[in-house]
């Protein structure tokens, strides 16, 4: 049995999947072998090895079916029903499927309607305008094709990856590490320590180099090799590039700052840095006026020796942060302890995966004193969604819980669509009956940047209105944000004190760090939200509290830092009396 790459494999499935789908199988088939690709794709030990030990129905969604095709591509290298298909279909067809916006259903269309079974042969139908001419194509879906065939022999850039996923990787990684030496100084740096949005690859500093040579029999990586003797590169198994580098104690600092700090950061520092004649490097400081090299166990003493105050990682951005540690007035971030209460969650009224009863525990377990029930409105296009009596009737079985449930205060909400003229979708009279209204856009993305910044401002004048739930509506490295002016935004949610949410959701984070510090500098209320759509998400606020770090916020600039009763006082309801 081969040891292919996990990401071979989930190529393969991913194959098979499109494969089925240019056959005309049932959708959930094709679901089955996608959803299988990227759960191998994402898995973080080697698939191949738990096909040897038998243990592959542990991964989810891997049934007998799939195990025993992935037994057939290891052990004969194909599937046989990927090989008998591709007897059916022109290898060129595939490829075509590839293109952005087509997918194996369109790709089948223009197969069965024009021929077209190529890359070539689609751009000479392109050239020759016949594809303008079928249903659901159109002038501007044959222009698109033109630009993907264009762009289709270019060198795709490295793939970042969401925080959460990089993250888990890399803490898999330090926590065998530390198995193995537990005395050793072992960190995260890069991307990851700054807690962005989205990596390219792990980098982790170690003071001892034996470890070195242990980075390529760690579970969770596919291949390492050692790069020098203070390097290694390795990739894990969901493809991720690992960096470990190793230093003596007396230099851990510098290198841990150095591979901490952005580019720009990095470069603002040394330049700073040498108008005092000093001369920073990953091995040291330099001091021009003695000669002396000044070794540094931690990166206080190398930011110290700079003349600044320690830089938190989140804010090494070269955004003011030098300036700010000079003058002594970096500000005291928020920590996750300081948030009270969550007020955006899902249950299984709406699209959530937990009870209100189990939503109430698991927040509390978490320290929390208040938790609003915000499932779906009526209106936000995804299912599951809670119509006018069905909310009545969560209002009074919330109300139920919150008697029943001790040591935390759970409020009576609703997620509302704002719709396109940027009115919710319940009568107000139902939404006075609530505690807590957040409003987010769920249907017509598509607006122009004019008309959904208009339907969003007016939201905010609705007085039942309390916050702006993920504003931008991005999805990281998945989908752009709506056209919005947010300046615009910013200011009508300062006008009106409607409250702007910073989404913990890691895939959404959204406000992000440059929105939310600008919300803050205007005067607009801020909160950090979980979303969370199951008792586990509930833990993804850090992920919401790692961006408003990197928003430079305190714990003052976050309304949910403050006892419930405290905040409905402040909130625009108490202020205008409704």
């Amino acid at each position: 049995m081969s040891d292919l790459a996990n990401a071979a494999i989930a190529d393969a499935l991913d194959e098979l999947g499109d494969l089925y789908e240019l056959d005309g199988a049932v959708i959930h088939r094709v679901l089955a072998y996608h959803k299988a690709a990227k759960t191998i794709r994402d898995a973080p030990v080697s698939v191949a090895a738990l096909a040897r030990a038998g243990t592959l129905t542990t991964l989810p969604g891997i049934g007998a079916t799939l195990a025993a095709k992935i037994h057939d591509l290891l052990e004969r290298g194909e599937i046989p029903a990927a090989t008998k298909l591709r007897e059916r279909y022109p290898t060129g067809l595939l490829a075509i499927t590839a293109l952005p916006g087509l997918g194996p259903k369109r790709a089948r269309r223009l197969f069965d309607e024009l021929g077209v079974d190529s890359p070539a042969a689609l751009r000479a139908a392109a050239d020759a305008q016949q594809i303008r001419s079928l249903k659901g194509f159109g002038a501007k879906g044959e222009a698109a094709i033109l630009v993907a065939l264009a762009a289709g022999g270019a060198e795709r850039p490295r793939r970042r990856v969401v925080l959460d996923r990089a993250l888990g990787a890399a803490e898999r990684i330090v926590a065998a590490l530390r198995e193995i030496e537990p005395q050793a100084q072992i960190e995260l740096a890069g991307s990851v320590r700054r807690r962005a949005d989205s990596v390219k690859d792990l980098d982790i500093v170690v003071d001892n180099a034996t470890l070195l040579d242990a980075l390529g029999g760690l579970e969770s990586i596919e291949t390492a090799s050692k790069a020098s003797a203070s390097a290694a590169r390795g990739r894990t198994h969901t493809g991720m590039t690992v960096e470990l580098r190793a230093v003596t104690p007396d230099q851990f600092g510098n290198l841990l700052q150095h591979l901490t700090g952005s580019n720009a950061h990095n470069a603002a520092l040394r330049e700073r840095a040498v108008r005092t004649g000093l001369h920073l490097s990953e091995y040291g400081v330099l001091d021009d006026a003695t000669g002396v090299t000044h070794h540094c166990a931690s990166e206080a003493e190398v930011y110290a020796l700079a003349g600044l105050a320690y830089i938190p990682a989140e804010l090494r951005e070269n955004r003011g942060e030098l300036e700010a540690a000079a003058a002594g007035t970096l500000p005291k971030l928020i920590e996750l302890s300081d948030l009270r209460g969550d007020l955006h969650a899902h249950t299984t009224a709406s699209d959530g995966h937990g009870s209100i009863e189990e939503m109430a525990l698991a927040a509390r377990a978490q320290g929390l004193d208040y938790l609003a029930i915000t499932d779906h409105s009526a209106t936000h296009g995804f299912g599951d969604d809670v119509s006018p009596d069905q909310l009545r009737r969560q209002i009074e079985l919330v109300h139920e819980a919150d008697a029943r449930i001790g040591g935390i205060r759970l409020l009576a909400g609703s997620e509302v669509n704002i719709l396109p003229d940027g009115s919710p979708d319940y009568e107000d009279s139902l939404l006075a009956e609530l505690d807590w209204v957040i409003a987010s856009v769920h249907t017509s993305f598509g607006l122009g940047r004019e008309e959904m910044t208009e339907r969003m401002c007016r939201a905010t004048s609705h007085p039942l209105i309390d916050a702006i739930g993920h504003p931008t509506g991005r999805l990281i490295e998945r989908r752009l944000p709506y056209e919005l002016d947010m300046d615009a935004l910013i200011a009508a949610c300062a006008a009106t004190g409607t409250m702007l949410e910073i989404n913990s959701n890691p895939d959404r984070r959204d406000l992000n760090e440059i929105h939310a510090r600008a919300a803050a500098a205007a005067g607009a209320g801020i909160l950090v939200n979980s979303d969370a759509h199951s008792t586990e998400r509930l833990l993804g606020l850090r992920y919401g509290v790692w961006t408003a770090r990197r928003a430079w916020l305190t714990a003052a600039d976050v309304a949910n830092t403050l006892p419930w009763t405290a905040l409905a006082a402040q909130s625009k309801r108490a202020r205008s009396g409704t």
